[in-house]
């Protein structure tokens, strides 16, 4: 089984505190609200959001992926510093056995940066090349980009 290794790291206006909410904290009541034409809804089947909690994402009709489950292995509210764990999903990946990510928000310039690492384990015998990972990066990257220009239109959300 190999690990292929992505890591990427973008500027926001957003305080790291707010962009780290929205996107984790409260992303079960926050990203259905910003997105629902793509995300169903969001809820916890295990746990209450802390380490060890199970966190299933339902995605809407039009998706071919029906949904996504990820445990939340560790998460340091104060530090903005979050790791989870894709374990399961409504499709059936033909090389990805799982992928673990981790996400820490730094305050920089009036803002934050957010670095984001994701760690895609193939199946035993499996190749992984960029095509095959490319398409969740980019819907993963605008989704933080609509994130962000919702709350700067919304000072009030997450704060």
């Amino acid at each position: 089984m190999g690990v292929i290794t992505y890591s990427q790291e973008f500027k926001s206006a957003i305080a790291p505190s707010r962009m780290f909410k929205a996107l984790i904290v409260d992303s079960h009541i926050v990203i259905p609200k910003i997105v629902p034409e793509g995300i169903k809804s969001v809820e916890f089947i295990e746990g209450d959001g802390g380490a060890g909690s199970i966190k299933k994402t339902n995605f809407a009709d039009s998706s071919p992926i029906k949904y996504t489950k990820h445990k939340i292995d560790a998460l340091d509210v104060e530090n903005c510093y979050c790791k989870y764990t894709l374990i399961e999903s409504g499709i059936q990946f033909d090389k990805i056995d799982f992928v673990v990510y981790e996400v820490k928000f730094i305050v920089a310039d009036g803002g934050c940066v957010c670095k984001m690492t994701s760690e895609y384990h193939a199946k035993e015998g499996c190749e992984l090349k960029e095509d095959d990972i490319k398409q969740g990066k980019e819907k993963a990257m605008g989704l933080v980009k609509t994130v962000e220009e919702y709350l700067l239109a919304n000072p009030d959300v997450c704060a």
